[in-house]
């Protein structure tokens, strides 16, 4: 019994990853690619350097998607890496 239970947190120890200190990692063909996601993470960042997150997700709202995106680079491209 004490072998399955060894095997068992074995496997668990696998989906668990070490936390990076890298960029974060945003997949603009995935549900992070989403505008709402975007708007709501780039909120959060904001708020975590000091930025104003309304004016920020305002000029973000001014355009299309493209804008959007371009926006978004511009303030958090430091930090964030989106992929497609």
């Amino acid at each position: 019994m004490m072998n399955n239970q060894l095997k068992t947190t074995k496997k668990e120890n696998v989906m668990i990853r070490k936390k990076t200190n890298g960029p974060l990692v945003i997949d603009l063909t995935g549900p992070q690619g989403n505008a709402f996601f975007l708007l709501g993470t780039a909120k959060n960042i904001a708020k975590q350097l000091g930025l104003n997150p309304n004016e920020i997700t305002n000029e973000m709202k001014a355009g299309n998607y493209e804008n959007l995106l371009q926006v978004f680079d511009r303030y958090f491209g430091e930090y964030v890496v989106l992929v497609n």
